[in-house]
């Protein structure tokens, strides 16, 4: 699939400028190569590690009908070749979202270079949490999570997984895995690499250990529950961008960001503080998977009550700047000194228009050589 910015110059090859130009041509090829690699009884091995889902385990369905199987998924070290492979396709859908979508718009609007970032933000943003919300919360419905509570902590450890809910968590690891070169892609200004680095390192601290965990149905819940808020903050701020008297969208976002903090403190809590909490297994155990004991509990909850203590603080100050920029009156605007015959003064004409002193002002070698004389 190759996917060309048209441009007028020729860039040297494996230059700096060529590598961002045509990045998504060159992560195009390199996903071609795993594919090929399927097409060749040599390398089919070494390639279905990169395409495909390891560690499948297959069990009878039920105890009476033993010729219906089911296949469920372990986690092991060979899942790092399939994220870094769904990361080239992370980086291939960026671009064709970017190229086919983003950069259409942005030559209509004629945003301005500020706007022009924050707009490819919240575009690209918008469609990967408005997918995953549907995939996630497709996958809550066909297990019966949301029906059924419990099931957030019953029958831990979670180590065994249907293939939608291992290739969920593959996606998302493999998604933000791929925003770190696509800060250099994208050009990222400097000023907002260290902001960028923050979210995508909370991400993939927070996906990853829910993964190595065996927690992943709670962390399923929470991901949806999150996506769901992020997605109406950056769809808001798309509207906000084609109009700036649209506001209604960041106060519904306000009301569900709080309520969305609550909700995840109130599960985090139900699930690890009691569910794990009053668990008879409660030994440390790497070979079944078990992490239920009271250090690791007590870490989880730790690190889910601080990053919501985070993020309430920047939502905090997020609504004290906006709220300054609104209520903080318009400059005063000064009049102009006008004669009789309505030209400018010899005032305003020295001190320039509103007070600002122009080029043939107060400072100008004619004005300075009245004053001496």
């Amino acid at each position: 699939m190759a996917i060309r910015k048209k441009s007028n110059k020729n860039p040297p090859v494996l230059s700096h400028e060529f590598v961002v130009q045509n990045h998504a041509d060159i992560v195009s090829c390199m996903a071609m190569v795993f594919l090929l690699g399927l097409m060749f009884e040599v390398t089919a091995k070494a390639a279905v590690v990169f395409v495909t889902l390891q560690y499948n385990v297959t069990i009878p369905a039920t105890e009476t009908e033993s010729t219906e199987t089911i296949t469920l998924y372990h986690y092991g070290i060979k899942d790092l070749a399939t994220v870094f492979f769904y990361m080239l396709v992370a980086i291939i859908i960026h671009a064709i979202i970017q190229e086919y979508v983003l950069d259409k718009i942005n030559r209509k609007m004629h945003f301005s270079k500020t706007k022009h970032s924050k707009f490819n933000e919240s575009g690209q943003l918008s469609a990967f949490y408005l997918f995953s919300c549907v995939w996630g919360t497709s996958i809550l419905v066909s297990e019966n999570y949301i029906s059924d509570p419990t099931s957030l902590w019953r029958d831990y450890p979670h180590t065994a997984m249907p293939f939608q809910m291992k290739f969920f968590y593959i996606s998302q690891l493999a998604y933000w895995f791929h925003a770190f070169p696509e800060l250099y892609f994208q050009k990222t200004k400097k000023e907002d690499i260290p902001r960028q680095l923050v979210y995508i390192g909370l991400y993939l601290f927070h996906i990853t250990g829910a993964y190595l965990l065996n927690l992943t149905h709670l962390g399923l819940v929470l991901l949806v529950l999150h996506y769901f808020v992020e997605f109406l903050f950056h769809i808001s701020r798309l509207f906000y961008f084609s109009d700036e008297k649209y506001q209604k969208g960041f106060s519904v976002w306000a009301v569900l960001f709080v309520l969305g903090r609550l909700l995840t403190l109130i599960l985090s809590v139900l699930t690890v503080g009691f569910g794990l909490a009053r668990a008879e297994d409660q030994t440390l155990d790497f070979s079944t998977g078990n992490f239920n004991v009271l250090p690791i509990r007590i870490s989880v909850l730790a690190s889910i009550c601080l990053t919501q203590a985070f993020m309430m603080w920047k939502f905090i100050n997020f609504q004290l700047r906006r709220w300054r920029e609104h209520s903080s009156p318009p400059p005063p605007v000064k009049k102009k000194f006008v004669t009789a015959k309505g030209k400018p003064s010899r005032k305003e004409r020295e001190n320039g228009i509103n007070g600002t002193l122009t080029s043939n002002g107060a400072d100008s070698p004619r004005s300075r050589k009245e004053k001496s004389s």
